[in-house]
């Protein structure tokens, strides 16, 4: 069972190194579902004397006003044979044999991080005693509860000490030890009104009565030992602790402890109480408490651990990849951005990721419904067609058929289509600028630097734009070339004319009958919508070609060019990760080492039951 505290001590001492100190954290914590004992009491309670008690020895810092500042996590090792000695977790190749030594460093650690401002911190220091005079045994020393501010502390300290211990002992992992003195009213205590606060039916609190052999003549602590005044579900334990006089004379603390012993076992009021009375007794409840603990919580540890690790591993997979400190690495990292942005582009026209459909709607209905809508009617009204003809004319009339006549009229509704086909080439780059957007959206490594993301959204869409214009080109071409060269075969295929046309006795605009003009009219409207038919197969494969093809092979390699032209401190502005990002991957990485750490050394204790 000694093993437990063991992976207990080493997973705290882990807990502290990594920065887990259980306090308010955006970051999962290991400490809070740790169990531990916390020592709670008032000033001048004999807190630190029953600690000096348990472990034999005087090792902690002494004065007016608040002394422990700092939680202190004093874990005891029980060792056979050999000189005691303690060791710090930030001094750790460093024995100390001298206890003087360890109240000083206490003191100098304190300072250190709360300066000598006298003010408070939540982050522990952790001392290991090694002794074949304890047990095995973690506690935590919190400061000491007060109800007025030294000078030099600011008035909120009183606030601030409740707060922190109210904050620790609240947890349901945490074991109370409420000291407090029998030579004052136990409605006072300190310790058991906040112990009763967080633990109101005394499950999870034990009660310590110093001081009893200072009380009044006439009065003694039974009905409180006994658990008559104020029950706790642990029976009470009363301590005596050296006088201030032996303190001064340094008097032993084996010794101090067979003073304890007899003086239980030596009082009428307390004699039958002394079997469970006194510090040796504590430590020893309290390292079996412990143990019994600590054994009922592993299968929840293991749970809470594995599913911790789980989400750690979600969470920094989602920020991503640390930056690389060299110029290669971080090219390559930026190749490999754009490849996974490119490759999420792609799936979008290839149907595998949605948007990429919008562009077979701009061609089967978009664009068709803009050649319907075109009025070639307007175009080969009567009046309109007598015009355009008897102008190809000129002075001479023409002798077999208008043929001038016909290819102005042809040119000037083909030159209509013009716009249906731009519109259908900006429609497509609409769609694929949309299409960027979203993969860009859906690459995550984007989000991870927002000026590499600023800078290949504005490369790919300056792509798309060199793209339209050549698209536009080519597309535009198709509809002149139907304008410049019509097809000869439409017109030989005709019924021939029947009459020459027109009246040499009527005006040179009523020289043809209309009958005629509207078989001319006819003629170019079904030639029109010919070509119209030829146009709407051809414009989008010339979109295609030049727009979605050229998009899916080479939107970022004008990108890449530039980019292998860039220096090292160029490619760093890239990669400006927001400095947050960067710190909360630090801190999830460290936490994550912490808990597959916690992992391996509780199943390691797991086994070995």
């Amino acid at each position: 069972m000694e093993n437990l505290i063991s992976l207990v001590n080493k997973l705290q001492r882990a807990c502290t190194a990594l920065g887990d100190h259980g306090e308010e954290s955006a970051l999962p914590t290991l400490w809070d579902s740790l169990p531990a004992i916390a020592v709670v009491g008032g000033q001048s309670s004999g807190k630190s004397s029953v600690l000096e008690s348990i472990v034999g020895k005087d090792f902690l810092p002494r004065g007016a006003g608040i002394v422990t500042r700092r939680p202190l996590v004093l874990q005891l090792h029980r060792i056979d044979e050999g000189k005691e000695y303690a060791e710090f977790m930030h001094l750790p190749r460093k024995k100390f044999t001298d206890f003087a030594a360890v109240r000083q460093e206490i003191s100098d650690e304190t300072d250190r991080e709360t300066g000598r401002t006298k003010q408070i911190s939540s982050v522990p220091i952790h001392l290991s005693i090694f002794s074949p005079n304890v047990v095995n045994l973690t506690l935590v020393d919190l400061p000491g509860l007060t109800k007025v501010a030294v000078e030099g502390q600011h008035e909120s300290i009183v606030q601030d000490i409740e707060n922190m211990v109210r904050a620790f002992i609240e947890k349901p992992n945490c074991i109370i030890l409420a000291i407090s003195p029998a030579n004052q009213d136990l409605a006072t205590s300190d310790a058991i009104k906040i112990s009763r606060e967080v633990d109101p039916k005394g499950e999870r609190t034990f009660g310590v009565l110093t001081k009893i052999d200072l009380m009044d003549k006439g009065t003694d602590a039974v009905d409180i030992l006994e658990g008559k005044s104020y029950k706790l579900q642990f029976p009470w334990i009363g301590v005596v602790n050296r006088s201030q006089a032996d303190i001064n004379k340094s008097v032993d603390m084996i010794a101090a402890r067979r003073r304890e012993r007899e003086y239980f076992q030596n009082s009428p009021e307390y004699g039958h109480l002394a079997h469970r009375m006194g510090s040796e007794h504590l430590g020893k409840m309290l390292s079996k408490h412990l143990e019994t603990v600590i054994k009922s919580r592993i299968p929840g540890l293991q749970s809470l651990i594995s599913k911790t690790i789980i989400d750690l591993e979600a969470e920094l997979n989602r920020l991503g990849k640390p930056i690389a400190t060299d110029a290669g690495g971080k090219l390559y990292a930026i190749m490999e951005i754009c490849r996974a942005f490119d490759q999420n582009f792609k799936e979008h026209l290839d149907g595998v990721r949605p948007g990429g459909d919008k562009i077979y709607g701009v061609f089967d209905n978009q664009l068709p419904a803009a050649l319907k809508r075109l009025q070639f009617d307007k175009h080969l009204s009567m009046d309109n067609v007598r015009k355009l003809i008897t102008e190809a004319d000129g002075y001479q009339p023409h002798l077999i058929a208008p043929e001038q006549g016909y290819r102005r009229l042809i040119e000037s509704c083909l030159v209509s289509i013009r716009g249906p086909a731009e519109a259908a080439v900006d429609a497509v780059h609409s769609i694929l600028k949309d299409l960027v957007h979203k993969a860009m959206a859906e690459t995550t490594e984007l989000k991870q630097y927002p000026t590499l993301r600023v800078e290949v959204g504005n490369a790919a869409v300056a792509s798309l734009e060199r793209l339209r214009e050549e698209s536009k080109r080519a597309t535009l071409q198709l509809v002149d070339m139907e304008c410049g060269y019509l097809t000869v075969e439409f017109f030989r295929k005709l019924p021939q004319d029947i009459e020459k046309g027109g009246n040499p006795t009527h005006s040179l605009f009523d020289r043809y009958n209309d009958s005629y003009l509207r078989r001319v009219g006819s003629n170019v409207l079904s030639y029109v919508n010919m070509t119209c038919a030829s146009l709407r197969n051809s414009i989008p494969k010339s979109v295609v070609y030049c727009q979605v093809r050229e998009a899916k092979r080479s939107l970022l390699d004008f990108f890449f060019t530039e980019l292998g032209k860039k220096e090292s401190k160029q490619l760093s502005k890239l990669l400006d990760e927001d400095p947050a990002v960067m710190q909360r991957r630090t801190n999830l990485a460290k936490r994550l080492e912490l808990y597959r750490s916690a992992q391996e050394e509780i199943d390691a204790v797991a086994w070995s039951k």
